[in-house]
Parts: C-alpha cells; structure tokens; sequence
C-alpha cells in the first residue's frame, strides 16, 4: 500500500457468489499481469451512506430488530436523504418516462418528482418485504405502506407525513376525509388558501394536519416547493389506488481497465439528461444549486446536486491488457516496428477488434478519436451497437492508403445510454492503429459521493470478484424515434405487439422471450415488469430457459386484479458454462393483460477479472489552496484516512487503475 497527500490544487442469493471483496482469491482469477479488468469499486467515507445496491441499502438503512412502521420509516428516510423535488430526468424507458429505479435516481440522479419519489418508496418497501401500495390525488402522487393490517402515507416527494388520533402514521382515506369534512365546514376556503396558512394560521386547519412537524411557521414544506395550502387541494378528492410502477436491476459497478479512468465532480457543467440530441425536456432547477438549502439537514454535504463527471479510455494497443480487455480480437497482433499500434496479421483476412463501453453514470455526450495507416488496398470501418452487438451501425469507413486520424462525435449516438459497443475492422496487410481513445461525458448525483469534512476522514475501499453485468431495457411504445427500443433487442413475440401504452396481447394469450447471450458465464438473472392484469384470472409467468427453448422454468408471476403494479424475481440456479438463457414473459389474458415497461439483467463473470492496484486521487480546496490525495490500493479492501486541517470544497475524485 502507497499513500501520498500533498498541497496543490440485487438479492443476497444472486450477491452471494460473489463472496466478500477480502476474500480475493489471486490464484482463481489470474495473476495481475493477466487481468484485464478490475470490478465493484467502491471509495466510500463515514459520512455518507452505501446506497450503490439494494443490498447495501438495506446494509446501510435496516436493523434486524426493527418493526415494520421502522422499517417503512427508514424506507422514507432514504428516500428524503437521496433525492430532491424538481423537474425529473427522463430517459423515457417506463410508463411516464421518468426514471423510476430508486437506486439509479439516488446515484444517476438524486432528483425527480411525486411519480418518481413514490415508486422509490414502493419499491423500497417491498424489497424490505412490507406491502405497499400507489395512490393518485390531485395534482400528486403519494405512496402507502402497510403495517398492523392498515395503510400509511408516507410522502417523500414534499417531505411529510401525519400523524393520527392512534399516534400512528395516517392514511390517504384518512387524510382525504378529514381535508374534505373541514372545506365543507368552511365554504369559500379554497380561494384564501395561501394567505390563511400564514404565521400559523395552518393550524386552525383539519386537525389531522395541524400536529404535522414538517410545515414551518408559514405552512411551507422543507423543499418550499409546497405547502399547508397544496396539501389541503391534493387531498379534497377521492384518491384511487394506482401506482406509477418502477424498474429495478439497476446497481452501480464501477470498473476500470489498463488506461481508463473514471471522474466525478462535486460540480457540473450544464449539462443533464433531459438536454438533447433527441427528445429534450426542461432542465432541473437543482443544475444551479436552486432550492437545496433544506437538503443539509437530511445529511447532504454537497454544494449540490447534479455532478458531470468524465470517463476516459487510451486503449493500450499491445500486449496482453488489451486482449484481456476486448470482447473480440481476431487477426490482429502488436506491430513489432511501431511501438503502441496494432496491425494486421494476414493480409488477406479482416482483422477485428470489438470493445464493451459500459457505464454506471448515464452517457450524456462523447468522441471516439483514432490514428493509424491504411496500407495499399486497405480499409479501416468503425461501427457502433447499442443492443450489444445485435445490430452495428458504421460511424466511419477510409480506404486511402496512408496516415489516417478521425474524430467521430459519438452524443448523438449514446445519450441516455449505459452501454455501447465499438467494432474496428481492419483490412489490408500495412494497416494498422496508431491510437484510439474514447471521452465521455457523465452525469452522477453528487449525493452519493464519499465526502470529505475537517479533521480526520476514514476512507474504505474494496474491489468485488469479476462480475459484468448486460441489461435489456428499452421503450416498450411503439412510438418514441431515437429512443432505445425493446424490439431493439430482438425479442420473439407470439401474439403481443407494441402500443401507444405498452406491450399488448393480440389474442386472449401471448408471450416475449428476449435472448440472453452474455460475455462470460451467467451466475443471475434478474428480471421484472411493470404490468396490468385487471382481473384474477389476468396475469404474467416470469420464465426463463438455459437449453435454448427446450424446457421452461417459471420463477415467479405478475398476478392481478392490480391496475398497474410491479414484480421483479432472481433466479441464480444456473450451471457452470451456461453464457446464454433466455427470460421470457407469458401472459394470460381474460380481461386485460399488458406490460408497461420490463427490465432484464443477467450477471455473468468477467472472463478476464481480477484485481489489480486501483489509484484513488481526491482533490478539494483548503482556504484557497488547491490539495490532493493519492491512494494506491494493493490489495481488494483498505482503509485509510485523509486529514483536512480546514473545512474543505470538494472538487473531484477519480479512478484508475495504477501503472
């Protein structure tokens, strides 16, 4: 271990496999000469809780003892700690096309509205094993969580709840009846709202919310976004019962190979998800900083909240890091006569070179920047895929012989993407790269990021056993150009078609299997949807076969009556050798069956994995001078501490594999 600190300016079945990062075993994943990719890093400090899976969450968030009103209390909590009210990002893949994962929003994001915030708690609350439920009121969505055989309403998006005669949490039933008894007691109220709620004047309204902690002395929740007077409009109707749904599977996985690191900044530079090419939406007020005073008491020790961070690869072109890095290299060896490039072995064949990009941090923009030489009636093509390899798209093509540099402006290709792939092939004996580098743009919440504070900080950091992870994602409409498509994927579907609102049956009975085929061997699939099955008899199996269609596994079943919910199963009883599944969904239809949006994850090991020193440099700012802190961890968990002599402004905090 070298430390260096110098002034300058999922389901614990599918984690299970992947054992503890201390218990590296060297001796079953190759030698660190060999390896050509380093997994699940993570740099965490005291401060700020894990929430980088459903598993840390429930690590970070819940105590063997507690009760389920605790339970569903922390649930909130997390909730309020990670995400604030504001414009919500849209990466138009769910019903409403706003990001519904809660652990994506909380480390992608940390932002979003009521749909997005309660689809979080209801999430959440299952994934802690309580019932919970989505209720539509004016103007607002809430989520409720049950406990001693009766419902809760726990708001998390305005920061609130209420608590009733029972000294329990309230209901929406409770809460609507009350508001509409008092505006019928006081005709003509609804217009006098925002004046009557002053200097606690709230609190000769429905007794129900005159004991509430959350509203200041002018009636204002803690977002200030809302208040007294909001509350009193979204609850005077008849709330039904309906959930925005949500997608799960998403976990962040940091990996890093020879020549790639990864940055994030306590800062941004203007850009977020909802900016362009393609669909656009408004942009977030909080990409300012706007309205994230009250964020501090809930933990948040960031100067804000939207981070643009970077993600830098110099592809090393020779010797083994590079074929323990690729997905595919064929007729292509390093060029003994050029220091660095890549050539063409037999003249007479193609040479290939196939490269994985993923990311945890959503693409907001890029370039791909290559040098070589074309040698006498030779050919450099570039093609890119963003439905892992299915289908390719060329980017670039030169057949002049000679020297040859290009830079292809990669954004409108891979905005609010997670993956991508690049193909380089190269023709002709004399043909060769000289260089290739990759840029990209990210967005990260800065949220979630290890923060340091003044004095001493104890840092944590761990690197997992090799684990990749291949999502099938996409918009289940049948509208939306640009847009990542399921039909992207190349799903065989008997009898179900794309709508305007979903996946629909054509008949009474139908089904969509997605083919799985994964770059190591599969050790889970995690897989879901967000459906409808309005009548018992209405409802989805959750399938999965490992013979290529020859016998099905049910897993687990979407049942109704439900207008709209959520489900999402494990499945790790996966043999040895087994790189390709495939998940299907079968519905049964009676009344109406439909599929919202779905999502597939199949964790597989990473052929060429394996742990290598990982470099952590931090950089902040002490009374104007500009400080740095390098770390290079030798083994797969460390801790160590950085000492800040004054309060510090976090400025960055980046990744790499050591030299």
């Amino acid at each position: 271990m070298r430390n260096e600190s110098i002034p300058l300016l999922f389901s614990a079945a599918c984690l299970s496999w992947l054992g503890s990062p201390a218990a590296f075993d060297e001796k079953a994943t190759g030698s660190r000469k060999e390896v050509g990719i380093v997994s699940n890093i993570k740099i965490l400090s005291e401060y700020v809780d894990d929430v980088s899976d459903v598993e840390a969450w429930k690590a970070s968030f819940l105590k063997p003892d507690m009760t389920d009103r605790e339970k569903a209390v922390a649930v909130w909590n997390s909730v309020v700690q990670f995400r604030h009210q504001d414009v919500p990002p849209k990466e138009f893949l769910h019903e409403d096309l706003c990001v519904h994962d809660p652990i994506k929003t909380f480390n992608v994001y940390g932002y979003g509205q009521c749909c997005c915030s309660a689809s979080n708690v209801e999430a959440l609350a299952r994934a802690a094993g309580l019932n919970a439920r989505g209720r539509e009121l004016r103007g607002h969505t809430v989520p409720e969580v049950e406990w001693k055989q009766d419902w809760h309403m726990l708001d998390a998006s305005l920061i609130s709840y209420f608590i009733d005669a029972r000294g329990d949490v309230a209901s929406v039933n409770e809460i609507a009846k009350e508001v509409r008894t008092w505006l019928a007691a006081n005709p003509g109220m609804r217009a006098k709202l925002a004046s009557f709620m002053a200097n606690d004047g709230w609190k000769k309204g429905p007794p129900l919310l005159a004991t509430c902690r959350f509203y200041d002395r002018n009636g204002r929740l803690p977002a200030l976004s809302h208040g007294w007077h909001s509350t009193i409009s979204e609850y005077s109707g008849y709330p039904p019962v309906r959930e925005q749904g949500y997608s799960m599977g998403y976990r962040v996985n940091l990996q890093l190979r020879h020549g790639e690191s990864l940055t994030r900044n306590w800062s941004n530079k203007g850009l977020h998800v909802n900016s362009g090419p393609g669909v656009k939406g408004p942009a977030p007020l909080c990409l300012k900083g706007s309205f994230l005073d009250y964020t501090h008491k809930f933990g948040d020790l960031a100067r804000g909240r939207i981070g643009n961070g970077s993600r830098v690869w110099d592809v090393p072109l020779k010797g083994h890091s590079l074929k323990r890095a690729d997905l595919r290299c064929e007729n292509l060896l390093a060029d003994t006569r050029r220091q660095g490039a890549l050539c063409v072995d037999d003249g007479g064949m193609a040479g290939i070179l196939e490269l994985r990009m993923p990311t945890s941090y959503v693409y907001l923009g890029g370039k791909l920047t290559v040098s070589g030489s074309i040698g006498e009636g030779g050919m450099v093509r570039v093609s890119f895929s963003r439905n892992h390899g299915l289908d390719w798209k060329e980017v670039f093509s030169g057949s002049a012989g000679g020297p040859f540099s290009m830079t292809v402006d990669l954004g409108p290709l891979i905005h609010r993407l997670y993956d991508y792939r690049l193909r380089f092939e190269l023709k002709g004996t004399g043909t060769r790269l000289h260089s290739l580098r990759t840029e990209h743009d990210v967005q990260h919440s800065q949220r979630v990021l290890p923060v340091l504070t003044q004095g001493d900080n104890t840092i944590r950091f761990s690197a997992g056993l090799p684990q990749g992870t291949l999502t099938i994602e996409g918009n289940a409409r049948s509208n939306y150009p640009n847009i990542l498509n399921l039909r992207e994927f190349h799903p065989q579907m008997d009898r179900i078609a794309s709508s305007q609102a979903g996946l629909q049956m054509t008949t009474g009975n139908g089904s969509i299997t997605f083919p799985v085929d994964a770059p190591g061997d599969i050790k889970c699939l995690r897989f879901g949807c967000h459906y409808r099955a309005r009548s018992p008899k209405d409802g989805w199996n959750l399938d999965v076969s490992l013979d290529d269609g020859q016998s099905w596994l049910t897993v687990g079943r979407a049942t109704g009556p439900v207008v709209g919910s959520c489900k999402f199963v494990s499945f790790d009883e996966i043999p040895a050798g087994i790189g390709k599944a495939l998940v299907r969904f079968t519905g049964r239809q009676n009344n109406t069956a439909m599929i919202f949006s779905l999502r597939v994850d199949a964790d597989y090991i990473e052929p060429n994995g394996g742990f290598h020193p990982v470099k952590t440099t931090y950089s902040w700012e002490e009374n104007g001078r500009e400080m740095h802190h390098v770390h290079i961890a030798e083994s797969p968990r460390e801790t160590y501490v950085i000492h800040c002599k004054a309060k510090p402004i976090m400025r960055s905090l980046t990744v790499e594999l050591s030299d």
